[in-house]
């Protein structure tokens, strides 16, 4: 039996520090947390009582009888999705994230996650950390590099494509950055022009500063287009700036509802392609690409403590995160 410290959310939304006590399974690996993203989906679980973070990097301190893929002082990272079945339609096609089983954040693990000292998981579902790549850049890639990475995959981007991305923020910002380094031409649109030079560095080849704009004139149609903003942009702004046959991803984590104007949607035969996470082939090769391209997260750093995790949170609420909050450990 393992007992750590782990960091919780609460009902009045107050970060409680607690424990936790695990066993470790014959086909799991006790890993010491080092570094943990935070996600505006915690943000969302901060008022419920359970363990929160689930973009966690540490190092592998034990393992089961079982796990022949990994070895203690191994470097590894993990995601939003624990387990799942492995015998369903979804897991047998490498779709586990879409397993209806599936183990994932906020559903099972209430008692464990990134906001710990320590964390009990499935050897299977954690992922090997190249040694070119630092923790502190890996951990917030392991939710929010996946997300976008899964879009354009999923997607089928080409390097012939373009790709509008809509918001330089957490996800925004890699979603440029992976873009860019799959050869696409990158168009980014921001409410004003304060990310401009940001944005480019990152790999933007066209920048559009939209408040207060009722059209855009950007030239050649955008391919895919990513929304990652937390309110729904102008579609009468946007839809006439997509090639036919085009994708819209919606990435953001919203309770409100999607609504698109039918005619223009029927009339180029537009798409609107969801994305929840990254099946594990898939999140194993964004590790791959992001250290073989030198992709990173622009970071805030603060202590994996109850006082640096609310004032994390409350500035990734607050909107002046730049770009991903981590919390390493003391």
């Amino acid at each position: 039996m393992v007992s750590f410290t782990v960091f919780k959310g609460s009902q009045n939304g107050k970060i409680v520090k607690s424990s936790s006590t695990r066993e470790v399974g014959p086909d799991q690996v006790l890993v010491k947390v080092t570094h943990a993203g935070l996600c505006g989906t915690d943000e969302h679980r901060r008022h419920d009582d359970m363990v929160l973070g689930h973009e966690g990097t540490g190092m592998v301190e034990r393992i089961g009888g079982d796990v022949k893929t990994l070895s203690i002082g191994d470097r590894i990272g993990w995601g939003f999705i624990h387990s799942s079945c492995l015998n369903c339609e979804q897991c047998l096609t490498g779709h586990e994230n879409l397993c209806p089983d599936a183990e994932k954040y906020g559903s099972a693990n209430l008692d464990q996650g990134a906001f710990g000292t320590y964390a009990v998981w499935k050897a299977s579902y954690v992922f090997k950390i190249p040694s070119s790549m630092a923790p502190e850049h890996a951990a917030p890639l392991m939710c929010g590099g996946a997300t976008v990475f899964h879009v354009l995959r999923a997607g089928g981007a080409q390097p012939t494509d373009r790709v509008g991305v809509i918001g330089v923020g957490g996800l925004g910002h890699l979603a440029i950055q992976f873009a860019s380094k799959m050869g696409c031409e990158v168009v980014v649109f921001s409410s004003t022009e304060n990310k401009r030079d940001e944005a480019t560095k990152l790999g933007a080849k066209q920048f559009f500063a939209t408040k207060g704009k009722t059209e855009l004139d950007i030239g050649r149609k955008i391919n895919h287009l990513i929304v990652t903003t937390s309110m729904p942009p102008d579609w009468n702004v946007f839809l006439p700036l997509m090639a036919p046959r085009g994708t819209i991803y919606p990435v953001t984590v919203s309770a409100d509802h999607l609504e698109l104007p039918y005619t223009t949607i029927t009339r180029m035969e537009l798409r609107v392609q969801g994305s929840f996470v990254a099946p594990r082939q898939v999140h194993k090769q964004m590790i791959e690409f992001a250290a073989l391209h030198g992709i990173k997260p622009i970071i805030e750093e603060f202590p994996l403590t109850v006082e640096g995790i609310t004032e994390a949170m409350e500035k990734l609420n607050s909107g002046k995160m730049r770009y991903r909050g981590v919390l390493l450990a003391q």
